[in-house]
């Protein structure tokens, strides 16, 4: 009587999926606001962005964004079947005929975001000359410079306080820590000497030198990890197309509002 009626592993699934898809989500949030003018931390390839019908320099970053509202998408899958789900008795009843729609629009929807951004994250471009003149601009390096002070015997809790007060030093005159005179840093402190210019965004990201820092070899140790993990999402999504999933491009059709026919790496027309 239980089994009938059970749909735990659908709901189950669809709880995935929307938390996968949330992610995704967060990522295409990044992106566009990355590859934006007013960011230009990134470029995006031209085969995922788009024109504009009147402004011919803009790049559109239509994936990320497709992604982002395809979330919503997923979510309400997941509600609606939970929702279908909350008053049913035992056994098996009609209302239960409403957890394929759902189900397979969200297995449709996952399985093609993941291969979009499969294929368009290796395209992306980091523009690192803007990157790294924003990081030498910001106040980033505040924290550094109270560690500076902590190694010449400061207690952090002063130190903590000596930057908040260079810190706005620099904001009220609209320049960088890097750009005030010495000088200046030893009306805070007569410990500061020279070498503090020396301290820069590279080196900070270099001292980070533990499981999950900033330090080149942390940063390359975790890309091999990230690259065996994406290894085991391709095993998963081939077994899942040998199980038989044969309506998982449907939502690959233009005229369904889906993923542009782009993204598509087989032809073969969905389901009418």
């Amino acid at each position: 009587m239980d089994a009938v009626s059970d749909r735990d592993f659908v709901a189950e699934y669809m709880a995935a999926a929307a938390l996968c898809m949330m992610h995704f989500s967060r990522m295409s949030e990044e992106l566009i606001l990355w590859s934006s003018g007013e960011f230009g931390f990134i470029r995006l390839s031209d085969e995922f962005t788009t024109g504009s019908s009147i402004m011919p320099q803009k790049r559109n970053p239509d994936f990320a964004e497709l992604a982002r509202g395809k979330t919503g998408r997923v979510y309400g899958n997941l509600m609606g079947l939970l929702t279908t789900l909350k008053g049913l008795p035992l056994t098996y009843n009609r209302d239960l005929q409403e957890d394929k729609e759902g189900f397979f629009d969200t297995v449709d929807t996952l399985q093609t975001t993941i291969e979009v951004f499969t294929a368009m994250l290796p395209g992306l471009t980091l523009q690192t000359d803007r990157v790294e003149s924003l990081a030498g601009e910001s106040g980033m390096l505040a924290t550094d410079l109270a560690d500076y002070l902590v190694v010449k015997g400061v207690p952090f809790r002063e130190a903590h306080g000596i930057m908040r007060e260079l810190c706005r030093a620099c904001d009220e005159r609209g320049i960088g820590l890097q750009q005030l005179p010495l000088q200046e840093y030893h009306r805070y402190s007569p410990l500061f000497e020279a070498d503090v210019y020396g301290i820069t965004a590279e080196g900070s990201a270099a001292a980070r030198n533990i499981p999950g820092g900033t330090a080149p070899d942390r940063v390359a140790e975790a890309l091999a990890q990230a690259g065996t993990g994406t290894g085991g999402i391709e095993h998963c999504n081939k077994r899942l197309m040998r199980q038989g999933c044969s309506s998982l491009r449907r939502c690959c059709r233009p005229i369904s509002g889906g993923w542009p026919s782009r993204c598509r790496q087989s032809q073969r027309p969905g389901p009418t």
